[in-house]
């Protein structure tokens, strides 16, 4: 589903010094991929604890039967935010624990935050599956955990994307996908290098019917390459007005990058004073017009940009 946008990027080619070894690799095609779920903005807390007063039928109470494939929602206010399969946002109780994973939450309280069941949970794309679990209730159901963590959704939420459990009597948060509590990133000071203050130090693998396996950052946003770009030299011809369109992936650590087969992993020292991540030599980034979470908006971009295999190769197919 790529923009039908022509490029015409002014690009300044420059060679950077990197490590004595080999550098780049044949393209090949692989598979497609299809954009995950939906993203929305929040509204104002309920003002009692549990939230439970007048607790809507018809919203995310009614949906809890079933959890179905994450998704990994970008919000304005807290940044990335972990839904269920309808889209209704996830949540945490500060009076729980994961270690060992317990839930504190029955009763009145389970009528106004209803346990999301672990049954057909699936873990989505651009988070560790390894994260999610199970803890049984005293009711003797199967409640999903996330990082040990019990999760819930909130009955007042009555449509996908609502975040109006956020905060709730000081206790209750939504998940962020590492199963933390979600909070929009700090802006990077004035200075600070490219990716300060940024959720995205991460890399891992996606896999979805259109692009097959491909790479993702830890926000789940789509990585791409572009073409003119060079693996040896170590070359970015995105620059000025397309590396604003086209930001550069910044480092990632090796330990964050799950998936990632890791051959001349480097990183590349841009003219414009960014550090940018490379995957087997190749710059890699995301893509502006990818909003939420499994976008592949940059695929095929005027012939040129082309979402990141895990071995660093091209997926060409459009």
């Amino acid at each position: 589903m790529g923009i039908k946008r022509g490029t015409s990027l002014a690009a300044v080619a420059v060679v950077v010094a990197l490590a004595a070894t080999a550098c780049g690799g044949a393209d090949k095609a692989a598979d497609k991929a299809k954009p995950a779920g939906a993203v929305a903005d929040a509204q104002a807390p309920a003002s009692d604890p549990y939230g439970s007063e007048k607790s809507p039928q018809n919203g995310a109470g009614a949906a809890a039967a079933s959890t179905g494939q994450l998704t990994i929602a970008a919000t304005d206010r807290l940044g990335s935010v972990l839904t269920d399969g309808a889209g209704f946002t996830l949540y945490r109780f500060d009076k729980d624990t994961a270690k060992p994973p317990t839930s504190n939450c029955d009763g009145d309280c389970a009528k106004a935050w209803p346990a999301v069941p672990a049954g057909d949970a699936a873990a989505a794309a651009g988070m560790d599956p390894s994260l999610l679990g199970e803890v049984v209730r005293k009711d003797g159901g199967k409640q999903l955990t996330v990082a040990g963590w019990p999760a819930y959704r909130f009955a007042k939420d009555t449509k996908a994307g609502d975040l109006n459990g956020q905060g709730v009597g000081g206790t209750w948060f939504a998940l962020a996908p590492d199963g933390k509590k979600a909070a929009k990133p700090a802006a990077a000071p004035a200075g600070a290098p490219a990716g300060a203050g940024q959720t995205a130090g991460a890399l891992t693998v996606a896999k979805d019917a259109r692009l097959g396996e491909h790479i993702v950052d830890g926000n789940g946003m789509t990585v791409y390459r572009f073409k003119p770009d060079t693996a040896w030299p170590m070359v970015s011809k995105c620059e000025g007005d397309c590396v604003a369109k086209w930001p550069v992936v910044p480092p990632v650590d090796k330990a964050n990058a799950k998936g990632i087969i890791e051959k001349n992993y480097l990183v590349l020292d841009r003219p414009d004073g960014k550090k940018q991540q490379t995957v087997n030599c190749w710059p890699v980034y995301t893509f502006t017009g990818d909003k939420k979470a499994g976008d592949t908006n940059g695929q095929g971009v005027g012939g040129t940009w082309y979402a990141v295999a895990p071995d660093g190769k091209l997926i060409t197919v459009q």
